[in-house]
């Protein structure tokens, strides 16, 4: 692994881990996050909210499993569930419906917007960059690659704090 790997290994897996524990910590959470996914898609059914709950949690293991094949499906199944997240924001910024982004917390009334977007834009990128890393081979420096296990662990926690950033700036 090189340390860019190791960088987008440990960012990933901290916003999933945020992500997917914010959803399923209890029974209110996950209503409010079932509830907002119906809001931005005209389907009904739990079935949409558990395969997003599924895709995140298989993503943290595949990612967090340090071997090769499992980094390579890891960063491509983060990819792309970050493209969708991506292409169903947009359309629910898009039409101007004011439905709460419950990303990174169930308790979040802000609605979904432009830098919603842009921030599934960035994680999309970073899955893409981490998946052409994973082709690199080995690790010269634990050192160094430490330092990017907690850069990536520290930019995951930036971005899953960007409503309270965004709100702090206005």
């Amino acid at each position: 692994m090189g340390y860019v790997e190791v960088g987008c290994r440990v960012l990933l897996v901290t916003v999933f881990a945020l992500a997917l524990w914010s959803k399923i910590s209890g029974r209110e959470p996950w209503t409010r996050f079932v509830r907002s996914v119906r809001d931005m898609t005209p389907w009904r059914s739990t079935a949409v909210p558990v395969a997003v709950a599924a895709g995140e949690a298989a993503v943290i293991v595949l990612v967090a499993t340090p071997l090769r094949w499992a980094g390579v499906l890891g960063f491509a199944l983060a990819a792309a569930l970050l493209g969708c997240f991506t292409v169903a924001t947009a359309l629910v910024v898009r039409r101007g419906a004011a439905v709460p982004c419950r990303c990174f917390g169930g308790a979040s009334e802000t609605p979904m917007g432009w830098t919603h977007v842009i921030r599934d834009l960035v994680l999309t990128a970073l899955a893409v960059l981490g998946l052409a890393a994973s082709t690199s081979f080995g690790i010269a420096d634990v050192g160094m690659a430490l330092i990017a296990g907690v850069a990536g662990a520290a930019l995951g926690l930036v971005i899953t704090r960007t409503d309270d950033l965004a709100s702090l700036l206005r």
